[in-house]
């Protein structure tokens, strides 16, 4: 076999070289960095990235290091194939060796031309149902050759085709197939049997009846009914859906008690006249009933098992949508519900008034037709199972005139920022209105559908812009702005949460943890803790969990806030570690503390009595419990943020309301040997009463469990006052003591029902100039109730509840406990971050200053506003304090924010900019961003297609930068100017520019560096047109360049046009298309989020590696370009005197001068691109200015 290799091979180039008559390399590729399992430049990933850059059919492949090494060079094991890619596995290397980083290239042919697969059709150009219309595809014809475009050869064919199409028929919703007929309810006599269907359509409303009844006849009753046959047995056996027995289940023959289930779960009664089968039911209090028909084996004996659930309230899990129609439209609002037994009433709500079910026919969906004006307005579901309700959240139905606009065709007002050498005399002022559409919900084309969700949906955009110029002292600037909004189709951005999950204490990261939700395995966390999850649509309530394969960690379930209208929000998890266990003898009353620490007395305690240990097959276990008591302990207020859920309720009228905490606790009992879960009976919950410094919170505290699939917490049982325990001979301790069965559910909590709430008003802004146009969007504002007693000396104050909320185009509102008697019977402790990263709050020392904190007096001194630096100026400046004080509503200086009354949610949510709130800001190095086509990067549906965009698609985002090193005595301004280099359409156009402060390096003395974001070279908004980016680097100042990375430089001359005007004060490059990392200064980073995409590339370039992440400037590592900057001294003395006073000094500093102009005389060449016009000009660097790069990138 091996000998027939050499002929294979000799084979496959003559059929190339036949095939092929020419062929080129392509540019080099690196997507991939050697992390984790090792490093991986696939074919499919480089041809996401890069759609045209890579012919359909490459016929070879070479890889090298980033430092230009070949595998052979490197004796590592590689692998490669030029219809796959490349790929080194970590593992596969010898001991303590690692993948390089490679980069590869591909050899593709010149002359072949062929047309590309089919897209696939279109849609209907008719979206009514039961229309004809046309369906386009289309294709490209490809020319492998890189520069493909300038050729003039054409495929032979039509580019496009067209089909005539016929839309959807009207229809209505599939109902399942029917089920089969339950049990008749009666075993002798007339009973009734139901079956039951499912609307198997989500989107669209099905018609007709969910069930159906019919009467059934057994034959007629006998007085053998109440007899007995000696030789007939009824056995069974009853368990939970986990697999637990389930002891004292009653079993009902009709409506006679037949008998209980013993500690195992089994049933059996002798002596029932019933030869053939028969109904029987099964009841237990807190688990729905059962009948069912039990099977016999013509001996004498009948049998069965079931299942018994878990009792349930009913929830939400389908919302209905805000939709807009015009008058005369029809309409579908569709919820639906959960819960155990199912939900089987629904109501539906029109602006707070019940609509009249008779009138309007509804069961799940509510249908209007020919819509009026008067029918506009708040529509809210709500579904009861008779155990409890539970209401949706509001949707809106706008209703417009026929003839009336769905848009409003004049732009808002939108001010952008321009350069700071931009100022406007005529205007007086630095801003210049770009104009904005609102983006709301506007009727766009209506299909006759009656559907749950709209197919599409319609927002206000931009529809015309057109290019102004702003005259700037010495140079143009040029701005797109909005001229004319119009109806189109919605942007619909992906709704992401990324963040890390970590332990509160000792920030252990949770490591390959599994992520749930809504019961499903959505993926797992990284080795550093870090996960990324998307929202699903339609989520109202984001509830996930995360689980430690290792049980280090407490199982930990949160309830997230997201941003519906794209921007990633960063969720930064913090988890409990689970309590060693301790041996517990089940044969004694066993009483484990809850929350003792050091001198102070615990919150309370749990007392299991004698023999409660139970295995899942109800046998009284008897052998040593592994006992694991975790308690989260609100006297540490760090806790707070290791919480479960959001802890909420819902209450007796379907609404989601707080709870205030005394305590979390999780248990975990297990066998010693088999390490099995153990089941307990009836234990005690005792709460120590000195813990509770709210005194009428003792009648109301009850004793909660968490529902995990919908994190809500659930009744377990009320509290008693009980006295008795001494600490000392006189002193007697009283217990507030409650009971629970601990079986399926393992996390329970002590708390009370609290109805004194508020909304506080929180906005963040970009800097500490609190500009009302310059708020930050997407930043996560956590606030925490606070007790008004002391607690641990450390922590003066315990916490209560904790409230997370996104901050929007208006801010945040963020609900809380107030009081209006006692301004300081409620505490907040406000917090809010952003990427991981923590906004300053608004100082309030040495002098407190209404007008930087945003509350006017004298409100502001009874709220005791207090940043936490206030007494100790070396404190964090993070978070801030202050008294959740009910407003007056006789105060007219209390009633415009920042605390609103709970029922003024609206008027919180709409207050102008003018009005009382508290304020974040952002601390970061002066920088300075302006695109020629605005776009606000917290609110991706802003986003605005144009040739001179930014970012050229709104579904991935790839951000670029350079890092710059300065040699010089301070900080300097590096601004990067941003052109279109290579494509006719842009060719000599702005489109942005970038200002960045440098930071100095903690390294080496008088060098700061600089990470200067560039526009990425790539595709244009249509997907179609590639442009290399022109980028000119500049430092303010008196600089020069001194350096150029060597990597950097071969690469851009490999890959012409090489850029035009190199200088010793600046430094121009097209931009390479490939993500070169930090061997090259240049750092990309792509994703879903512009924002975030830039924090991780930010990141980097800090750290100077290609996967790392730091906030301290490394000026010495990944650096792309070199200048050195000089201040000239304030002097009045001429060389003959600095020669005559400091000869040493002058002539150090006339070498110095000689040197550095040497450096700069080596001479320039220019190299002509064919085809575009274009002459480069580079400058070669001296042989020392070589040895200096290739000794940094060692």
């Amino acid at each position: 076999m091996p000998a027939c290799y050499p002929t294979l091979i000799l084979t496959i180039l003559l059929k190339f070289s036949t095939t092929y008559s020419t062929t080129e390399w392509t540019s080099w590729f690196n997507i991939d960095h050697p992390g984790g399992e090792g490093d991986y430049e696939t074919v499919q990933a480089i041809r996401f990235y890069y759609k045209d850059r890579l012919c359909s059919r490459p016929i070879a492949l070479e890889a090298r290091t980033t430092d230009w090494a070949t595998p052979e060079q490197t004796k590592e094991v590689v692998h490669s194939n030029p219809e796959k890619g490349f790929w080194c596995i970590n593992k596969e290397q010898p001991k303590d060796q690692r993948c390089s980083n490679y980069h590869v290239r591909f050899q593709c042919p010149l002359d072949l031309l062929y047309w590309s697969h089919w897209s696939p059709w279109s849609s209907c150009s008719q979206t009514s149902c039961g229309s004809r219309g046309i369906q386009v595809r289309h294709r490209s014809c490809i020319y492998t050759q890189p520069l493909g475009i300038l050729s003039l050869k054409r495929c032979v064919g039509e580019a496009t085709e067209r089909r005539v199409c016929n839309s959807s028929p009207c229809v209505e919703g599939k109902w399942s197939p029917w089920g089969l007929w339950t049990p008749c309810t009666k075993t002798c006599g007339m009973g009734r049997s139901i079956r039951r269907r499912t609307c198997n359509s989500k989107d669209i409303s099905c018609v007709g009846k969910s069930f159906q009844v019919q009467k059934c006849q057994k034959s007629p009753c006998n007085a053998c009914s109440g007899c007995t046959c000696a030789i007939h047995t009824l056995v069974g056996k009853v368990h939970t859906s986990q697999g637990s027995v389930i002891k004292n289940a009653k079993v009902f023959l009709t409506d006679k008690l037949l008998g209980s289930t013993d500690l195992h779960g089994h049933f059996r009664v002798i002596g029932l006249c019933k030869e053939d089968t028969f109904n029987i039911t099964v009841a237990k209090d807190g688990f729905s009933s059962e009948t069912l028909q039990t099977l016999t084996n013509g001996t004498g004996m009948s049998y069965f098992e079931t299942i018994l659930k878990r009792k349930g309230k009913p929830y939400i899990v389908q919302h209905p949508y805000s939709k807009i129609r015009r008058v005369g439209h029809k309409v579908t609002l569709c919820c639906e519900a959960t819960g155990n037994p199912p939900p089987t009433k629904y109501y539906w709500y029109h602006n707070g008034t019940l609509l009249d079910k008779h009138t309007f026919k509804y069961e799940q969906s509510l249908t209007l037709r020919n819509i009026t004006a008067a029918q506009a307005g708040e529509y809210q579901c709500k579904a009861s199972n008779g155990l409890g309700v539970i209401k949706s959240s509001i949707s809106q139905l706008t209703v417009i005139g026929k003839g009336e606009a769905g848009c409003n065709k004049s732009p808002l007002e939108h001010l952008v920022k321009l350069p700071v050498d931009c100022y406007q005399k005529r205007s007086g002022s630095s801003y210049y209105n770009v104009g904005k559409c609102p983006n709301t919900q506007c009727v766009g084309q209506m299909t006759s559908d009656l559907l749950c969700k709209d197919k599409v949906d319609y927002c206000c955009g931009v529809k015309r812009m057109k290019l102004q110029e702003v005259k700037c002292p010495g140079y143009i600037l040029p701005i797109m702005v909005v001229v004319e909004c119009g109806c189109a189709q919605c942007i619909q951005p992906k709704v992401l949460i990324r963040g890390r999950v970590t332990s509160y204490d000792s920030g252990e990261p949770l490591r390959f943890g599994q992520i749930i939700v809504s019961g499903k395995n959505m993926g797992f966390t990284g080795f550093k803790g870090e996960f990324t999850l998307e929202v699903p649509k339609g989520t109202k309530r984001l509830v996930v969990t995360f689980v430690d394969p290792k049980d280090r960690f407490l199982e930990t379930i949160k309830v997230f806030p997201f941003d519906p209208k794209g921007s990633t929000v960063f969720q930064d998890v913090k988890v409990m570690r689970r309590q060693e266990p301790v041996d517990l003898d089940p044969t004694v009353t066993n009483v484990i503390s809850l929350g003792a620490s050091g001198e102070e007395d615990p919150m309370g305690e749990l007392v299991i009595p004698p023999n409660s240990f139970t295995k899942n097959n109800g046998e009284v276990y008897l052998g040593t419990v592994k006992a694991s008591v975790t308690f989260l302990d609100p006297r540490n207020l760090s806790t707070a943020f290791a919480a479960s859920s959001d802890l909420n309720f819902v209450n007796r009228d379907g609404d989601i309301s707080p709870l205030r905490t005394y305590g979390m606790f999780a248990v975990d009992f297990r066998e010693d040997t088999t390490h099995s879960l153990l089941q307990t009976g009836k234990v005690e919950v005792r709460l120590n009463t000195e813990q509770v410094k709210m005194l009428q919170h003792l009648e109301k505290m009850k004793l909660w469990s968490l529902n995990q699939e919908t994190g809500i917490w659930e009744e377990e049982s009320n509290l008693q006052m009980v006295k008795g325990g001494r600490r000392g001979k006189r002193e007697e301790r009283s217990f507030l003591i409650g009971q629970l069965e601990i079986r399926e559910r393992r996390l329970f909590n002590l708390d009370v029902p609290e109805f004194r709430r508020c909304f506080v008003k929180v906005r963040a802004y970009m800097n500490e100039k609190f500009i009302p146009n310059e708020q930050l969007e997407g930043v996560v504002v956590t606030l925490i109730n606070l007790e008004p007693m002391p607690g641990f000396p450390s922590n003066p104050r315990a916490w209560g509840r904790f409230d997370s909320v996104i901050t929007g185009r208006n801010g945040a509102c963020l609900p809380a406990f107030c009081d209006a008697q006692q301004p300081d019977a409620y505490t907040a402790y406000v917090t809010a971050t952003m990427g991981g990263e923590e906004l300053e709050a608004a100082p309030s020392s040495p002098k407190l200053n209404p007008n930087i904190v945003g509350v006017s007096q004298p409100y502001l001194n009874k709220l005791g506003y207090q940043r936490t630096d206030h007494d100790d100026p070396a404190g964090k400046k993070t978070a801030f304090k202050v008294n959740l004080a009910k407003p007056n509503p006789n105060s007219f200086d209390e009633n415009h924010g920042p605390i609103y009354v709970y029922q003024n949610l609206r008027g919180c949510e709409e207050a102008p900019d003018s009005d009382n709130h508290f304020r974040f800001y952002r601390v970061e190095v002066d920088k300075y961003e302006y695109n020629v086509v605005p776009f606000d990067e917290t609110d991706l549906t802003s986003w605005i297609g144009g040739y001179l965009s930014w970012w050229p698609n709104p579904q991935e985002f790839r951000a670029c930068y350079i890092k710059v090193r300065i040699h010089g005595p301070q900080e300097y301004m590096v601004r990067s100017r941003n052109i279109g280099g290579s494509n006719s359409r842009t060719i000599g156009q702005l489109y942005g520019l970038r200002d960045t402060r440098s930071v100095r390096g903690m390294d080496v003395h008088s060098t700061s560096a600089a990470c200067v974001e560039f526009k990425c070279s790539g595709m244009l908004y249509d997907q179609s047109l590639v442009d290399r980016t022109q980028v000119v680097v500049t430092p303010q100042g008196s600089c020069r360049i001194v350096e150029v990375n060597r990597l950097l430089e071969e690469y851009l001359a490999r890959h012409p046009p090489l850029a035009l005007g190199n200088d010793t004060g600046e430094f121009s490059m097209l931009a390479p298309f490939d993500p070169l990392g930090h061997n090259y200064g240049i750092y990309t980073v792509t994703d879903q989020n512009p924002r975030l995409a830039k924090e991780i590339a930010i990141g980097r370039c800090f750290d100077g590696t290609s996967d790392g992440f730091s906030r301290e400037m490394k000026s010495q590592s990944g650096v792309a370009l070199t200048f050195r900057c000089q201040e000239k001294a304030i002097t009045h003395e001429s060389f003959f005197q600095r020669l005559l006073n400091n000869p040493g000094q002058a002539l150090r500093e006339i070498r110095q001068e000689m040197r550095e102009n040497e450096q700069q005389a080596a001479p320039a060449q220019r190299v002509p691109y064919p085809g575009t016009g274009i002459v480069s000009l580079i400058r070669r660097p001296s042989v020392s200015q070589r040895g200096m790069g290739q000794s940094q990138n060692k």
